[in-house]
């Protein structure tokens, strides 16, 4: 069975300047959205203003998505896709993107403790593989280790029931992956202004 060569992982810093792309340079800090792109295939570039980061936490049987306000500095929990068929996740997961003009991707990487892929990663790793066939947005992978447990601890703070946990787990893991990226994707735009 042939091997197939892996794709370079993308830095933050070039995924953020995939991000910004033309016009991008001064981004409003208010967060109220501005102008955004319409319709067209995901990831136009010509259509990316002001658009927004979708935070996803793929896991077997279920996908958790969080989205960025349009400042790339809050990331808020928005839905758990119950899996069915890759074809219907995709189109689910690419039409919330759409309506909410998502210009990125954040992946939750499911390393192992000692920062190796195990058969989870590599899963995840096939999962964006077929989903570049459906879309050209960029996709930053985001060391996810212990986000579903920083979830768990924050509802069980909440004095969340147990059935509204596990309801929510995985959108909250997603909006703590994507705001640990944001987090640094915020400093990097800092450095690059500053």
């Amino acid at each position: 069975m042939p091997v197939m060569a892996k794709e370079p992982d993308l830095t933050v810093e070039q995924f953020t300047s995939l991000l910004q792309g033309p016009g991008r340079q001064n981004r409003s800090d208010n967060g109220d959205g501005g102008e955004g792109g319409e319709g067209g295939e995901i990831g136009n570039s010509a259509k990316r203003k002001n658009g927004r980061i979708l935070g996803l936490d793929l896991g077997t049987k279920t996908i958790g998505m969080a989205i960025s306000n349009s400042s790339w500095t809050i990331a808020s929990p928005v839905t758990t896709i119950r899996r069915t068929k890759f074809t219907n996740d995709v189109r689910e997961m690419l039409d919330f993107a759409r309506s909410e003009q998502v210009e990125g991707l954040v992946m939750g990487m499911p390393l192992n403790m000692d920062g190796s892929e195990g058969p989870r990663a590599q899963a995840t790793r096939a999962f964006v593989r077929n989903l570049r066939n459906h879309c050209d947005l960029p996709v930053l992978y985001w060391d996810e280790r212990l986000s579903s447990y920083a979830a768990e601890q924050a509802m069980l703070e909440a004095d969340m029931s147990r059935k509204k946990r596990a309801k929510n787990i995985d959108q909250i893991a997603a909006a703590i992956i994507l705001q640990g990226c944001l987090d640094r994707l915020r400093e990097v735009l800092d450095e690059n202004t500053g």
